[in-house]
């Protein structure tokens, strides 16, 4: 399925369509300029009490994105390798304001990185999030104290490469995906199972 193939079932922007995870991603560098931009987007994202929590750290070239890589469980490693920028996404536990839980910093985060998912479309790059890396050894390797912040997603940030050059399980599925019914995910009134 392409961006093009994908029918909402209602009006939406295009970029809703067109933004995907991709896999296959070229080695061409992301430059400084782009990735301002990048974080620029995040920044502006919305907060519960403007607390902005989120913490991007981000390796684009030598040992900062040496220090990621090994972070990626392999599967996720297989692909991103070729990435040019490879990162975290932490979000703060606690408000600045006050030391108090801030239970929405996960939510706040996830508002960020699709701010920066979008401003990445609009580049020309993408983005792909991923669970699966190692949280306690994000921590340790990018000095990310731990009783303060909490890892919450890994990312990787290119221009889409060759699906030809992945490994085949995942060439075969290097499309944007289909979502649930909207029916699903959002109901008027009352959930009913």
């Amino acid at each position: 399925m392409s961006p093009s193939e994908r029918t909402p079932s209602a009006p939406v922007a295009l970029q809703f369509l067109e933004r995907w995870s991709p896999r296959a991603f070229s080695q061409e560098p992301v430059s400084r300029e782009e990735l301002s931009s990048l974080f620029e987007a995040a920044r502006w994202a919305p907060s519960c009490f403007n607390e902005q929590p989120w913490l991007f750290v981000y390796g684009a070239d030598g040992e900062d994105r040496a220090r990621i890589e090994p972070l990626l469980v392999e599967g996720n490693r297989a692909w991103a390798r070729k990435a040019p920028v490879l990162g975290v996404v932490f979000a703060r536990k606690n408000f600045a304001r006050n030391g108090a839980p801030n239970r929405w910093a996960s939510f706040d985060s996830g508002a960020a990185s699709m701010s920066l998912a979008l401003q990445a479309l609009d580049l020309g790059l993408s983005t792909h999030f991923m669970g699966g890396f190692d949280e306690a050894a994000a921590h340790e390797a990018l000095n990310v104290p731990r009783d303060e912040f909490e890892a919450m997603a890994a990312f990787a940030i290119g221009r889409r490469g060759d699906p030809g050059e992945l490994e085949q399980s995942m060439r075969e599925r290097e499309r944007p995906s289909d979502r649930k019914d909207r029916s699903e995910v959002a109901v008027e009134g009352r959930y009913r199972t």
